[in-house]
């Protein structure tokens, strides 16, 4: 298998990628570091999902390591832990995400390890049989917590209808049900070379990152003839705001405000992330921190979330409070959004907010495991390379005119929907 064409070569901006005859695409940064992270991320989430194939996504990441044509579970899973190294996976709503992380020296093992479960897993019956009862009781973990749990209820008010609304689990009577072929049917669709990208971030030459993935390529890999689906045209339209209060028997109230945003490919992306940070951000000097727990005494923390998909997204409040604070709580959270609007920042303030963000996304970004995931993401959902010095060129870019024109559009009170559980 050759390379069909480079988009770009290893310059002094030290990435590079490339496109093989296949279809697939691998994006590579250099790093320092002799810990090489490296990926597959297959453009197939939740959203990619039949409404019959409940949880189908998160299922096939789970079996795609019981065995593949060449290896048992077992060899999968000791391939990479008897050298040091670590391969795992996760499923988001619009990727599924294969990784290792290995020493320099042990780069064509993980190549070889990921691409054959990737590709070649099998499926067996029998494993399934097993495994289901694993993701059953995930399941019913998660449902046990319901501060995370909570986010999923939202995003199901908010794209009520569409594959976007269903949670990333799905229902055990459903999983139950699954066969090796409903599998095979799912992979067929999606774990095809032209809907993924092979990602490595790590000291290697160029040469040879994609020396090793050819070497892989060579085995072929059986998919019938079918064009991917765009995952975009599955999304139905957010729904209208709406308030909803669901009875947990909770000992503490906890409660999401939010409303839909844009795609990933909006450039107004940098003025809302930057606008996110200064309302909910990590720091503890957000205006919704100040203002509720500094202040108020009312809550343990709270913070505001941004979400983005290829095509749409959403932002939300969360917070927790004892059950008679709910209210005031709500309050102060819709006063802070409707003084962000009303009140423009002052240059100072947006400088200032501007260093901090930056701040804590240089230090994130220190974070190579997460960087790595980030660069095979975003070329698998964007097709670019989106460097941390361009990132941070254009949040220093938004304007006070910006923010306050976002603040208008997704923090209006008409727009907001409402989850409390008490």
């Amino acid at each position: 298998m050759k390379i069909c064409f480079e988009e770009n070569k290893l310059s002094q901006e030290n990435w590079a990628s490339c496109t093989f005859e296949n279809g697939l695409r691998v994006v590579f940064e250099r790093s320092a570091s002799e810990v090489v992270y490296c990926g597959y991320v297959i453009k197939a989430g939740t959203r990619n999902e039949e409404p019959a194939d409940s949880g189908m996504a998160h299922f096939i990441e789970h079996m795609s390591f019981k065995g593949t044509e060449r290896r048992r579970s077992f060899h999968i899973n000791n391939g990479l832990e008897r050298v040091g190294g670590d391969l795992n996976a996760f499923t988001n709503k619009q990727e599924t995400v294969y990784y290792a992380t290995v020493l320099k020296q042990d780069y064509p093992r993980a190549v070889d390890i990921l691409t054959d479960l990737v590709f070649h897993s099998v499926y067996p019956q029998g494993e399934i049989d097993k495994e289901v009862e694993v993701i059953a009781e995930e399941i019913e973990s998660y449902l046990d917590s319901p501060a995370e749990l909570i986010f999923d209820d939202f995003e199901a008010m908010v794209f009520n209808g569409s594959a976007l609304g269903r949670d990333i689990l799905g229902r055990a009577e459903r999983l139950r049900e699954y066969k090796t072929e409903d599998a095979r049917r799912f992979v067929d669709r999606w774990y095809r070379p032209e809907n993924a990208v092979f990602y490595v971030y790590g000291n290697l030459e160029w040469k040879k990152v994609i020396r090793e993935i050819e070497k892989c390529l060579k085995t072929s890999i059986s998919r019938p003839e079918m064009p991917v689906k765009d995952s975009s045209l599955l999304t139905a339209e957010p729904s209208a705001p709406s308030v909803k209060i669901i009875e947990k028997g909770t000992h503490q109230a906890h409660v999401v405000v939010g409303a839909p945003t844009f795609g990933g490919n909006d450039p107004r992306r940098f003025a809302l992330a930057l606008l996110n940070n200064i309302m909910g951000g990590p720091g503890m000097n957000s205006r919704l921190n100040m203002a509720l727990r500094e202040h108020a005494g009312l809550v343990y923390s709270i913070d505001s979330y941004l979400t983005t998909y290829v095509d749409t997204g959403w932002w939300c409040v969360y917070f927790g409070c004892d059950l008679e604070d709910i209210d005031r709580c709500l309050r102060m959270v819709k006063r802070e959004l409707l003084r962000m609007i009303e009140r423009p920042m002052t240059e100072t303030q947006l400088t200032a907010a501007k260093k901090q963000m930056i701040g804590q996304f240089s230090i994130a970004d220190n974070n190579s495991e997460s960087y790595a995931h980030a660069l095979g993401k975003c070329f698998a959902q964007y097709g670019s390379h989106r460097s941390t010095s361009e990132i941070v060129k254009h949040i220093q870019q938004v304007t006070i005119e910006e923010i306050q024109n976002l603040a208008a559009e997704i923090y209006a009170e008409d727009k907001l929907h409402t989850l409390i559980y008490r």
